[in-house]
């Protein structure tokens, strides 16, 4: 049926805006409330993302939906708080035991009806320079830590994510990450979350230097190698990747402490941070798109909450962001 003169096309309507929270001081009612209220040109957030620090947010967020089902918001991704437990090598049954709980809890979001897609979020939790002392060795282990979470997400009908970044053994580069996910080679099961500033690191690789795919003294002026080196990263890492972060960052890496010199991340900024090096929506394309087009895989995508946000506009900012990847990368 032909259109009518005049009217307009609808806007798309997938992926799904999310953003990322964590429950903080006074539980979930603030960032849910942040969440909520964030409003750009009549489009809102779809969902959240839940950080999960502890076992104990697992039954908070548990018992913030049981009593609010109805609640527009509903959740896609949930992070497994594995570093409470340990790391994958040294204590695998204490961080195996924080994954089978944490998909306990996505599998009871689900069944609550507040959770109709989303992954479950891993990492390793091992430093770099502890994995580094027998590197081909660590990530055999590592490989079947992760087949055995593997098992424990099919019991639950969960798709775990791995979280790459430089911070954490076994996953801290480009290679080393799709290296990790061959091995243990469960697709359906087990993939990647790529996060736009974490995975920019993964570039310049330092704390794997020979990994690295741009030089330390890369000219950021240079666009045409930096596209060229972004799509080299991204078409290694796409097919595996089952979760996408949207994220702006300056292109420098922050140590988090904890006592270690290698404990690094990208800083994570706003959106409309001047020192932002992302063209967001572009970019987002690289991920969200192959050689064949959109790829359609992602059901949502998430703001992440890694950067020093307030209240109010922020969170607008962010969602302008999420809508301006849509609107160039969507679909009905």
């Amino acid at each position: 049926m032909a259109k009518k003169a005049g009217t307009k096309p609808k806007a798309h309507n997938f992926p799904k805006l999310h953003h990322a929270i964590r429950p903080d001081v006074n539980g979930l009612d603030t960032p849910l409330r942040l969440a909520a209220e964030a409003e750009v040109a009549g489009v809102r957030f779809d969902g959240v993302d839940l950080r999960l620090h502890s076992l104990d947010d697992a039954g908070l967020c548990l018992e913030t939906w049981a009593e609010k089902a109805a609640a527009r918001l509903v959740i896609g991704t949930v992070r497994a708080p594995v570093r409470q437990g340990g790391d994958a090598l040294c204590d695998r049954d204490a961080y195996l035991a924080q994954i089978r709980k944490t998909c306990e809890t996505a599998q009871k979001l689900r069944k609550l009806g507040v959770r109709p897609f989303g992954c479950v979020q891993i990492d390793t939790a091992i430093q770099v320079e502890l994995w580094s002392k027998d590197p081909e060795g660590n990530q055999k282990a590592l490989a079947e830590t992760f087949s055995e979470a593997c098992e424990i997400a099919a019991e639950f009908d969960e798709v775990l994510a791995c979280a790459g970044t430089i911070r954490w053994g076994g996953m801290h580069s480009a290679r080393r990450m799709v290296e990790l996910l061959e091995r243990v080679d469960r697709p359906q099961t087990l993939g990647f979350q790529a996060d736009m500033a974490d995975t920019l690191q993964y570039l310049f690789s330092p704390t794997a230097p020979e990994d690295r795919i741009l030089p330390d003294d890369f000219d950021w002026n240079d666009k045409v190698a930096f596209d060229a080196a972004y799509k080299k990263m991204t078409n290694a890492l796409r097919p595996w990747t089952v979760d996408l972060r949207i994220a702006q960052t300056d292109g420098t890496v922050l140590g988090r402490g904890e006592g270690h010199d290698n404990d690094k991340s990208a800083r994570h900024c706003l959106p409309k941070d001047p020192d932002g090096k992302l063209d967001i929506p572009y970019y987002a394309g690289f991920w969200l798109r192959d050689e064949d087009g959109l790829t359609k895989r992602f059901l949502h995508i998430c703001w992440d909450d890694d950067a020093d946000q307030g209240e109010g506009q922020d969170w607008n900012d962010a969602l302008e962001a999420m809508i301006a990847v849509r609107s160039r990368h969507g679909w009905k």
